[in-house]
């Protein structure tokens, strides 16, 4: 069924040539040889090559003439002429366009690459990781000569700034670790403080390096710090409490308790003795403690009670404890603590070496979740808890080694990929959903402003009120406390829309009472009270919508109303038997209606005739609602004969449309044609054009009264305006529009079901493909034919003769689908 899709317009007759045609045969091989012969005779002229393919119609001479054209414009001239006809010539200029256009995409990326390192370069803050992407990029570029120079410096100079900045940092954290051995390197005084100057001239030399800004956060300030401190520890006076105990070591020698102190007071004796004693500048010692801190016997008992539990962080806790308070102990004391420190430290070396076989399984333990599947949620719960129990590790047997610690934490950011992706993915959603929230407000809001303004409709409002609440119902997750702000602003801003629609379903709930009371009070046996409850009816529908109530409410006045309602209907189905004449009376009243229908004739002009035809259609339709019900089984028979009666007189007023229509149909087609006319000569740069002359034209066309009207009107008066100096940017523009025009004119056909010619088969072919493509994507209805029409309509552009009269023939039809 779709085999002429696929139809050739250029297919050759089957039938064999008559004696006739060998003249013709002849003359044709005379004319391949001499083009054939141009053709060899090109010897690189492009221009005579296009124009070679453009008259031939020998495949071999275009084939051969194609050789000879390589520039971009000359190869799109080509492939539009042959696109249709000669498949390898429409190959191979399609071949080489292609190659032009991704030579251009690849220089187009590589300048874009040269631009980012420029910006680079002139950029403070440059970071290793804005290289590294440089270099990703200009990796998928594929080679450019005439760039490749101009990057090779760039990333030259950018290689040049990082190495200054890996060798700034490295100079400022050697010269602060330099600064922090000062105090202990045993210099004097004196040289260690220069030293130190020398160091803080040099920070102000870093601070106005071309790479400080580029450097690690808190690295100038930290050597600041260093500098400081370093300084304040080399001008602090020597503490005399050091030198009190060790001058009181030599006359107490031979006492049990002189060499025993914790924190190595011996030391600090022999250092004392040294030097030549001053005794009338030395203070006198203070009296040794009769007896020991209690508190630091106490944390001693408590650190051996720990190390006989197993609790070696505990112990470890206690030790620090003792070593940052020092008392004087005796001998036994000490010797006892240092065996306890002696077990704290044995301990601590075995805690150690179970813990990196505990981390060794833990490590394999992470190495292996990937290959388990797990839900995400288990997954980062597993990793977390691997992640505490390394910290528990960490506490009770000390610091891992730091390739076992790097093996662990790839091992676990490895793991956590899949839920770090997820996560991520469910807080975008939720950020995008909070978003679509901030978007609704944003839109509730602006109903709400527009409704207190007074100029929106009450329906529409309540339509929107309900449309916001499922939408907001469906946003999907959102972050608690986010949502619970959000919540409460939406319904503030909803309750401010909707405060008048409230107001005025008040109104609306008492209107609805007042036709439940007017129902209640009906009399069954009045001859028109179904007449006022079809009225009562009438109105609780247009009530209903004009200005829906919240379900609950409709739905409990509606029964209120429905229960009236059947109660009448009861009570006259009780007396229907007393009704009959009434019946057959209407069903006289409307066979009156018919025969007036049928025997009715309309005269004068045209619009006299519509506008009595209506009155008396409007007539009819009155008395025949208010001639009331007839006996049933008359009523199929009359109603048959009022819509055949009434299809009659309609018909009259449809033949009386379509003659006014034909006579608009004719006017729209001289307007677009003096359009068209004005917009050629405008074209070809006519300069005798006489716009009044024109304009007289136009105004002896009769008017159209509708859309065409004013887009042609706004057409004819825009080419009017450009005789006023601006007819070469007109003329461009009708010339652009020229291809619009074409494209245009193409789908409409396809949309009105019109031949476009054996010439546009093949564009047709792709835009009818665009076209389904396109609907299947969208979802959405596509555009009427009438509404294409008119866009076409709007178009300015140029038309020669076989574009105008498929302009024509598309209207034809469209105009006949309208009046059908």
């Amino acid at each position: 069924m779709f085999d002429f899709l696929f139809k050739r317009a250029t297919e050759t007759s089957a039938v064999p040539p008559s004696p006739a045609a060998e003249p013709q045969q002849d003359a044709a091989a005379s004319r391949r040889d001499e083009q054939a012969r141009r053709a060899a005779a090109l010897n690189g002229n492009e221009a005579a090559a296009v124009a070679l393919i453009l008259e031939s119609e020998f495949a071999g001479v275009r084939q051969a003439a194609a050789e000879h054209v390589h520039s971009q414009a000359a190869l799109e001239q080509v492939l539009q002429a042959v696109r249709n006809t000669d498949r390898r010539v429409a190959k191979l200029m399609q071949g080489r366009l292609d190659a032009i256009r991704y030579q251009q995409a690849e220089q187009q990326k590589a300048q874009a690459c040269l631009d980012l390192a420029q910006r680079l370069l002139q950029d403070e803050k440059l970071t290793p990781n804005q290289v590294a992407e440089l270099d990703r990029q200009w990796q998928i570029v594929s080679e450019v000569p005439s760039l490749a120079e101009q990057y090779a410096s760039a990333r030259a100079s950018l290689a040049a700034r990082l190495e200054a900045q890996v060798n700034l940092q490295r100079t400022i954290i050697d010269a602060m670790a330099a600064v922090r051995k000062l105090p202990q390197a045993g210099l004097p005084a004196e040289e260690a403080l220069q030293a130190l100057e020398r160091h803080a001239a040099q920070q102000n030399v870093y601070q106005e390096a071309p790479e400080h800004n580029a450097l690690p956060r808190h690295l100038l300030s930290d050597f600041a710090q260093a500098i400081e401190q370093t300084r304040a520890a080399l001008t602090a006076p020597p503490k005399p409490a050091a030198a009190e105990p060790a001058a009181d070591a030599a006359p107490r020698a031979g006492e049990p308790g002189s060499a025993a102190e914790a924190g190595g007071a011996v030391v600090a004796g022999e250092a004392a003795a040294s030097k030549p004693a001053k005794p009338a500048e030395r203070k006198q010692p203070k009296p040794a403690p009769k007896e020991v801190d209690k508190k630091f016997l106490e944390t001693l008992e408590a650190l051996e009670a720990a190390l006989e539990h197993g609790q070696l962080h505990v112990a470890a806790e206690h030790d620090k404890w003792l070593r940052e308070h020092k008392t004087r102990l005796s001998p036994a004391q000490t010797e006892h603590l240092n065996h306890v420190r002696a077990e704290l430290k044995r301990l601590g070396d075995w805690a150690r070496w179970g813990g990196n076989v505990s981390r060794e399984e833990l490590v394999k333990a992470v190495e292996e979740l990937p290959g388990q599947k797990l839900a995400m949620s288990e997954l980062a719960k597993k990793v977390g808890s691997m992640r505490d129990r390394w910290k528990q590790l960490d506490a009770v047997s000390g610091h891992a080694p730091k390739s076992l610690w790097e093996r662990f934490d790839a091992a676990c950011t490895s793991a956590y990929a899949p839920a770090a992706a997820h996560f991520k993915h469910l807080a975008d959603e939720r950020h995008a959903n909070a978003a679509k929230a901030q978007a609704l407000i944003a839109e509730t809001q602006a109903l709400a402003e527009s409704v207190a303004a007074g100029g929106a409709d009450l329906k529409n409002v309540a339509a929107a009120g309900q449309r916001l609440r499922q939408m907001w119902g469906r946003l999907g997750t959102i972050d608690r406390k986010e949502k619970r702000k959000l919540d409460q602003t939406f319904d503030k801003v909803l309750a401010t829309m909707l405060a008048p629609l409230s107001e005025q379903r008040k109104v609306e709930a008492a209107k609805r009472e007042e036709l439940i009371t007017e129902a209640e009070a009906l009399d069954p046996s009045d001859r028109h009270t179904l007449d006022k409850l079809r009225r009562l009816q009438e109105r609780w529908q247009e009530q209903a919508k004009a200005l829906p109530l919240e379900r609950k409410t409709e739905q409990a006045l509606w029964l209120r109303f429905r229960a009236a309602c059947d109660v009448i209907f009861a009570k006259r189905k009780e007396s229907a038997h007393a009704a009959d004449h009434e019946r057959k009376a209407h069903l006289h009243a409307r066979e009156a209606i018919c025969k007036e229908l049928e025997e009715a004739t309309f005269s004068g002009d045209d619009k006299a005739q519509l506008a009595a035809i209506a009155k008396a259609l409007k007539d009819a339709a009155a008395a025949w609602h208010a001639s009331g019900t007839v006996p049933r089984a008359a009523e199929a028979r009359i109603n048959q004969r009022y819509h055949n009666a009434v299809g009659k007189v309609q018909a009259q007023a449809d033949a009386i449309k379509r003659r006014a229509g034909a006579a608009q149909a004719n006017a729209l087609r001289d307007k677009l044609r003096l359009c068209q006319g004005l917009e050629n000569a405008i074209g070809k740069q006519d300069e005798s054009i006489d716009a009044a002359e024109w304009q007289a034209k136009w105004a002896a066309l009769p008017s159209l009264g509708n859309d065409y009207e004013r887009t042609l009107q706004g057409r004819f008066n825009a080419a009017l305006g450009a005789l006023d100096g601006k007819r070469g940017a007109y003329a461009q523009e009708l010339e652009r529009n020229r291809a619009k025009l074409l494209d245009e004119v193409l789908r409409l056909e396809i949309v009105a079901g019109v031949d476009s010619g054996a010439e546009f088969a093949r564009d047709r072919l792709k835009m009818q493909v665009e076209v389904l493509q396109s609907s299947l994507k969208s979802g959405q209805k596509p555009q009427s034919a009438t509404a294409a029409y008119l866009q076409l309509c709007a178009m300015p552009a140029l038309a020669d003769a076989r574009t105008a009269s498929r302009i024509e023939q598309l209207f034809r039809r469209i105009g006949a689908s309208e009046r059908a």
